[in-house]
């Protein structure tokens, strides 16, 4: 890694008060580098650390103009996660927000755009193992996350130019100290006793700890300000160990008190469930997530890891934090109650 941001002197994080924003930014500020915040409320972690908050919508185009405006560097990651809610909402933020992104990117000279993606604008419902950023788009997406990230991903792909130097990460099931939704999502579920087991149990998944994942933004950064292989580039990043899902929640749980999940449904019903529960809770407009989807059911049953080879080779990029030291650090986390 270049040492203290070499190429890299004031940047920019949407959603930078958010779990992998703010990683982002701890990052950015332990170089030296000055930072600024994007979010629509003021986020108190980041200012601790030296940022500056800028309050706004990434939907306003004009707004997002002026945030840019003094920055060599954006790392877009603020999205609207989640596999549940209307598409138009989707829509908004991811693909009119990026849009408003790369037209303020444009506008104001900024060299260097570093994309938050994710592995699911790749995943149709089939086991991949292995898989590497040859795989093309999904053409049936089964949430609108992972159809607007989709749009998302190609216009930052096609936006790259000589003036404008772009690349996308696609990081894989990221967690650590202070997740806000996988972890506690799963602590929450296994303590009430309503997790189940889709499928055989045995499908192996990537996952990303939440420091490596920000050192994979850095590099991205770097090498795009440098040599430049990475741009028009997209990159899968993970631990590079993938991990049967499990046995991997199950060990978690031991390590935290939690009872292990046992009890199993095959995909088939989860399937059919998730299809029921998404009619249910549409034609009853519910703005909550139902306990099953079938995006889910699919992810918790399938098997989806890829190769890092792209990654190491372009841009030098390795895990530096072992899945073990992760976990580690997790259970300490949340043994000191957050």
């Amino acid at each position: 890694m270049l040492k203290d941001g070499q190429g890299m002197h004031k940047a920019l994080v949407t959603g930078g008060g958010g779990f992998v924003g703010l990683a982002v930014v701890r990052k950015l500020r332990e170089r030296g580098i000055e930072t600024s915040v994007v979010g629509r409320h003021r986020y108190p972690a980041a200012e601790e650390l030296g940022a500056r908050c800028l309050v706004g919508d990434i939907r306003d185009r004009e707004f997002m103009i002026q945030a840019v405006a003094g920055h060599d560097t954006v790392f877009h990651v603020a999205a609207k996660a989640g596999i549940w809610g209307s598409y138009a909402e989707y829509d908004s933020v991811n693909v009119t927000g990026t849009e408003n992104v790369l037209a303020a990117c444009r506008s104001q000279g900024v060299r260097v755009l570093v994309h938050t993606s994710t592995p699911s604008v790749v995943f149709a419902g089939q086991d991949i193992e292995g898989g590497d950023e040859t795989l093309p788009y999904s053409e049936t997406p089964l949430c609108h996350y992972a159809s607007t990230k989709i749009i998302a991903e190609q216009k930052v792909l096609t936006a790259n130019s000589e003036k404008l130097r772009t690349t996308a990460l696609r990081p894989h099931l990221i967690w650590g100290p202070g997740d806000t939704q996988i972890i506690p999502r799963l602590l929450e579920r296994g303590r009430q006793g309503s997790l189940r087991i889709v499928g055989s149990g045995r499908n192996r998944v990537d996952i990303s700890y939440i420091d490596n994942v920000a050192d994979a933004h850095l590099l991205a950064a770097e090498n795009l300000a440098g040599p430049a292989s990475a741009a028009g580039e997209v990159f899968f990043i993970s631990q590079g160990e993938p991990v049967v899902l499990w046995e991997w929640i199950n060990a978690l749980f031991a390590r935290v008190r939690v009872q292990p999940v046992t009890r199993r449904v095959p995909l088939a019903r989860a399937l059919l469930a998730g299809r029921l529960l998404e009619i249910f809770f549409s034609l009853l407009r519910r703005s909550d997530e139902p306990p099953m989807t079938r995006f889910l059911a699919e992810q918790l049953a399938l098997s989806h890891w890829f190769s890092i080879d792209k990654a190491r080779n372009l841009l030098a990029y390795s895990p530096r934090l072992s899945t073990a030291e992760g976990i580690n650090r997790l259970v300490a986390w949340l043994k000191t109650g957050n």
